[in-house]
């Protein structure tokens, strides 16, 4: 489901979405440059306490933030030529920890994506809100369960 959210209400869903997700849920966030994905990031990170300054990870790839409740590796798989060069940093190892992973431009290794992730689409729609589309990928009841929580269910 798609909707038009301002940006409070892009944060209340950041906020949701950790309260209704566990520890080892990947988001996968697609959206062009400048629709939000990192601000999304930092909020994710906000509810969950991190002490550390979130930015995006592009020239490092992936940031490990340690100091919440819950570690966050934040991934920006923007300038990977090939999907399976996201293995070359470690994202394998982080699959198998404890801690949320959320990838900016999920899209360019979406063949490498676990089979369970949620997806999170941003657009731009203009300077004060965003269309937001979510869906939980490859487990129907969840996704149900999660689109209710956060409001976006019909």
């Amino acid at each position: 489901m798609r909707k038009t959210l301002s940006f409070n209400e892009i944060n209340k869903l950041a906020d949701d979405i950790i309260d209704v997700i566990d520890n080892k849920t990947v988001i996968a966030l697609i959206g062009d440059l400048g629709t939000g994905k990192t601000t999304f990031v930092k909020r994710l990170a906000q509810k969950l306490e991190v002490t550390d300054i979130v930015k995006s990870p592009t020239f490092n790839y992936v940031i490990e933030y340690l100091t919440g409740k819950i570690p966050i590796y934040h991934f920006d798989v923007y300038r990977l030529c090939e999907p399976s060069e996201i293995y070359e940093i470690g994202y394998e190892d982080y699959l198998n920890s404890d801690g949320i992973i959320v990838i900016e431009w999920a899209n360019i290794i979406q063949s490498e994506l676990p089979d369970e992730y949620l997806q999170i689409n941003l657009y731009y729609s203009d300077d004060e809100e965003r269309e937001i589309e979510i869906k939980y990928v490859g487990n129907d009841k969840k996704n149900e369960e999660i689109l209710k929580y956060v409001g976006f269910s019909n």
